[in-house]
């Protein structure tokens, strides 16, 4: 017997057993995904991939998050009795790609287990509730957070007024995953930061539009040498706290988001670059 939850049709749990997972079908995850993360609107703004990569023939039945699509996850996931992997950062990202070498590995991996792949990049770095960034502004404790960052067309980030001070060490300990320390830490501006900015992954040069709206703070994953002099000379503090470690937020959040919504059977891989 199906049961209708939010327009899609999922198996009903067996009461005789509470153990017992949903499944769903590869289309109305897929559908799911599309419309929650608002995937489509993103089709200008993002060249990656977005959405079903690599299809699985079963119905879905556990879902392993993580980062990044390498082989080293791939494994992990298949160990767990994954049989869909969601991804921050995909195989694909806006070009044609000749199967061979190590994305020939990466793909024979995936269909010689009946492992899919789904990938989510921009959508997953602006979504207001489960985004890495909101989970960055949430851990910064900004309040009432505006979007921030325009990037092909699309708000990508967030700022606001952070419902308590912080010293930049302060706000690098509550924006380390596992107590992972920052890559870079650049304490040009106030001792107390009032205000702060946050663009998560490969976002330096966007510390340009928090120097125009005279933000104290601003965190994203990576620093570049063209910006230093910038942030030197306007008086910012600025945080790289890692690719990986300012994008962990988001799978972890929309996995959260499917084990109540969905009721699959939902785990966290990580697999750290250490960048």
């Amino acid at each position: 017997m199906l049961i209708s939850q939010k327009g899609i049709s999922i198996p009903r749990q067996n009461p005789n057993s509470v153990l017992q997972w949903f499944i769903m079908k590869l289309q109305e995850l897929d559908a799911f995904f599309r419309d929650y993360l608002a995937i489509d609107s993103f089709v200008q703004a993002d060249t990656s991939l977005n959405g079903l990569q690599v299809e699985v023939t079963r119905e879905v039945q556990k879902i392993a998050f993580a980062v990044d699509a390498s082989l080293e996850t791939f494994k992990k996931a298949a160990s767990i009795g994954a049989n869909l992997l969601f991804v921050h950062h995909g195989l694909f990202w806006g070009k044609p790609l000749a199967i061979r070498g190590i994305l020939r590995q990466r793909v024979q991996f995936l269909l010689d287990n009946d492992l899919g792949l789904y990938a989510c990049h921009l959508p997953l770095d602006a979504h207001p509730v489960v985004g890495n960034n909101a989970g960055l502004a949430e851990l910064l404790g900004i309040e009432k957070p505006e979007p921030f960052a325009l990037y092909h067309g699309k708000m990508i980030g967030f700022k606001g007024r952070l419902a308590k001070p912080l010293t930049i060490e302060e706000s690098c300990t509550k924006i380390a995953w596992q107590g992972r320390p920052p890559l870079g830490v650049y304490p040009f501006g106030k001792e107390l930061n009032e205000t702060a900015a946050v663009v998560s992954g490969g976002g330096p040069y966007e510390v340009a539009e928090a120097i125009a709206e005279g933000i104290d703070l601003y965190v994203t994953g990576e620093m570049s040498h063209g910006v230093w002099a910038d942030i030197q000379e306007a008086g910012i503090n600025m945080i790289a706290g890692g690719h990986h470690s300012t994008e962990v937020w988001g799978v972890q959040r929309l996995m959260e988001h499917c084990k109540k919504e969905l009721k699959l059977d939902c785990t966290f891989i990580d697999v750290p670059s250490g960048l």
